[in-house]
Parts: structure tokens; sequence; C-alpha cells
């Protein structure tokens, strides 16, 4: 039997955002008859999201990307599929593993055909989760834009919110030496400073990209560089 959910404030409203994410998805068609409710896998997303190993990539993560999500709506293409993949980005989370957002991925190509969701959404939104691994969406693939601005716009927090964010990611690496940590997130932070722009939605790039560059390069300095 499943443990209990642990209790979070917003739990009614992310189970509601995530049957409205379902039936949008199924495009306001009738659901097939022998198709599993709308809150299906609600309570095994919520779950996964309060697992003990997380220190960021938690439920308030989910919640602040949904958000963002809402500030970008209007860029989507598919915003249903961005929606879903959102909840899935993160679902399968180890931090001593590399293959969290494939195994993410996996899990919406299993869970959504069996909430009556398209094939061609499906792939999607699966597609959007594998993007998280790189955020870096070819020019022009506007779901892709708004999920991985949505992902990354935590950089772009006041001061103390980006030093909390940065102290819950070292806490999630908790079991790697200090050393092999410096060197691991500071070649991360370099690979986001290498790229083009962070943020590739016009709000995106207006509102978050130079406080994010600010943040990356100052936390860059204070590993050592």
């Amino acid at each position: 039997m499943a443990a209990p959910l642990p209790p979070h404030p917003a739990h009614d409203e992310l189970r509601r955002r995530w049957e409205e994410a379902v039936r949008d998805a199924r495009g306001g068609r009738p659901a097939d008859p022998d198709a599993p409710p709308a809150d299906r896998y609600a309570d095994d997303l919520l779950r996964r999201w309060a697992e003990p190993q997380r220190r960021y990539h938690t439920t308030d993560h989910l919640l602040a990307v949904l958000h963002r999500v809402d500030e970008l709506a209007d860029h989507a293409d598919d915003l249903a599929a961005v929606r879903l993949a959102a909840w899935f980005h993160d679902a399968v989370y180890l931090p001593d593993r590399d293959t969290n957002e494939e195994r993410s991925a996996r899990l919406a190509e299993r869970a959504l055909p069996e909430l009556d969701v398209d094939p061609a959404r499906t792939a999607e939104v699966a597609r959007l989760v594998r993007l998280t691994v790189t955020h870096d969406p070819a020019p022009g693939d506007r779901d892709g834009e708004v999920l991985c601005d949505a992902d990354l716009a935590v950089l772009a927090g006041g001061a103390e919110a980006y030093a909390a964010y940065a102290a819950a990611v070292r806490e999630e690496y908790g079991f790697v030496p200090d050393d092999a940590f410096r060197t691991g997130r500071a070649g991360v932070l370099r690979q986001l400073l290498g790229l083009p722009c962070l943020f590739r939605t016009p709000y995106g790039a207006e509102h978050w990209e130079p406080a994010a560059r600010r943040n990356l390069t100052v936390e860059l300095g204070l590993l050592g560089g």
C-alpha cells in the first residue's frame, strides 16, 4: 500500500491542475469509456515530486514551473503538451543518475496512452521532457522554448532566492565531495552561460535573461570560476 501523501499547501491546486491538463490533452473529445478518470496518476506523480531525496526538484519546483508556463502560455503552440511535460519533466529524479530525463519521458509514454491521450501528443510530451537535458530548443520550437524557459526561470530570482536555490541543489548532491561538486557544478554553469541565450521566449529574454546571467556569473565566481 502506498504511503500517504506528505501535506503540501498547494496539493488541491496541483490535483486540479493535473485533471485540467489531462482533459485539455484529450482535446475536448469524449474519453474512451474504458479509460481511467482524469485524476489517475495525480497522486503517483505528487508522491514522486515529494520523495525524500529531493531538495530542489520538489513539489515547489513543479508548482513554480507550472506558474511560469502560465506566464508564457501565449507563446506555446500546444499548451496542453507543455503543461503535461512540466508534470513529467522531473517525475523520476535520483541525483546520482544521469538518466532521469529519459526515464521521466518513458513514464509519460506509459501513462498518457492509459489516460486516452493520443499518440501524437504523447510523443510531443516525451520529446519536451527529453529536451530538458540540454535546455536548448531548436529555432522555432515554441513548445520547447516555453518549457525550457519555465524550468530555468529560477535562475532569474533575486539574490536571496537564487542563493536558496543553489543551496538546495548542493543538498541534493550531499553525497558528492566538495571538490568534485564544485568542478561539476562549475561545468554546468559554464554550459549555461555558453548558450547564445538562456531564454528563448520574448518574455523570458526581456525579463529573466539579465538577472539569470548575473546570478550564474556570481555563483561561478564563488565556486572558483
